[in-house]
């Protein structure tokens, strides 16, 4: 196991460098000169000469590069053009509280996934079926946006039972972070939710048919001991994947959830910087999101290798 693991992290060596080369990038692919379009149509060029020094945007393109990825091997992603700050502290302050919505959000998804995968695939073509296969079309179809709201208006402005917007951190108050939490996890963890649905009942509906669980029911044992500790576990294997590419999905949509609820997260920030043209931020933001993205997918590698003994040995 320890071998397969620096295996897996040898080849995220290369994806790092093509995420770095792509993120460094941004700057050229800005239309124009790059100094001007920071300093904005006024600056006079005095300023745009200051934006240029600043930003290193007179040494060649391959000095460049290599500055900025060594500062970002030492943690340096460097300093905000607007509010001065330093982008990898601002990143590790925010990242926490989009990572707590995620994982909330994986929470919900996977609390309605596995019943429903489960009812589902253990009662195919009845109404139980029906109903979960229409669930979660439904769930993929709905706009995270259009449900988030609909969700603040009724449970926070109707009802009043759940405010609105804004975040506690969980140690400050656990009860106050779960009330401003729940609805931003419905919200984002309904498609989650959906899509995991179905690949659990397309698995564990083949794996339902194999001959090892005929042999298990044979020999009297419940259904919920065949379905939970024989059928599930090798249905696991391919949601898994579909679980990795959640967590990610969930990542980037934090970022409209964010903005609904008014939860100063990762997405919130990132989207500041987009419209500050905050170019550093933007670079920072990106690197770090590539990297936990790249971080969950050796994650699901590792899980893999736990259900199944034969990709170890592959």
């Amino acid at each position: 196991m320890i071998q397969y693991t620096l295996r897996r992290l040898l080849v995220m060596a290369p994806l790092v460098l093509l995420v770095s080369l792509g993120t460094f990038a941004l700057v050229l692919l800005i239309p124009g000169d790059p100094a001007i379009t920071i300093s904005g149509e006024n600056a006079t060029e005095q300023q745009i000469r200051n934006t240029r020094e600043r930003l290193g945007l007179d040494d060649p393109v391959v000095v460049q590069y290599g500055r900025w990825a060594g500062n970002a091997l030492q943690g340096d992603l460097g300093t905000s053009l607007f509010s001065s700050e330093k982008v990898t502290s601002s990143i590790v302050d925010r990242f926490p509280v989009t990572l707590s919505l995620t994982l909330a959000s994986m929470v919900v998804g996977l609390l309605i996934a596995v019943p429903a995968g489960i009812i589902s695939a253990t009662h195919r073509g009845r109404w139980q079926d029906r109903v979960a296969t229409l669930g979660s079309s439904a769930g993929i179809a709905i706009p995270n946006f259009w449900l988030g709201i609909m969700l603040l208006l009724v449970f926070s402005l109707d009802l009043g039972w759940l405010p609105a917007i804004g975040y506690i951190p969980f140690f400050t108050d656990p009860i106050g972070w779960l009330r401003h939490m729940v609805l931003p996890a419905i919200t984002l963890g309904t498609a989650a939710a959906a899509e995991t649905t179905r690949q659990l009942r397309s698995s564990l509906s083949e794996t339902l048919e194999q001959d090892f669980v005929r042999t298990a029911r044979a020999t009297g044992l419940p259904s919920w001991v065949v379905i939970g500790k024989h059928a599930l576990k090798n249905a696991a294997v391919p949601t898994v994947t579909v679980l990795g590419f959640q967590l990610a999905f969930l990542l980037g949509g934090s970022v409209i959830v964010e903005q609904v609820f008014g939860i100063p997260g990762l997405g919130d920030l990132a989207i500041r910087a987009v419209l500050e043209r905050d170019i550093p931020m933007i670079q920072g933001i990106v690197v770090a999101t590539a990297i936990v993205v790249m971080l969950v997918n050796l994650l699901v590698d590792l899980c893999y290798a736990w259900l199944n003994p034969k990709v170890r040995m592959a």
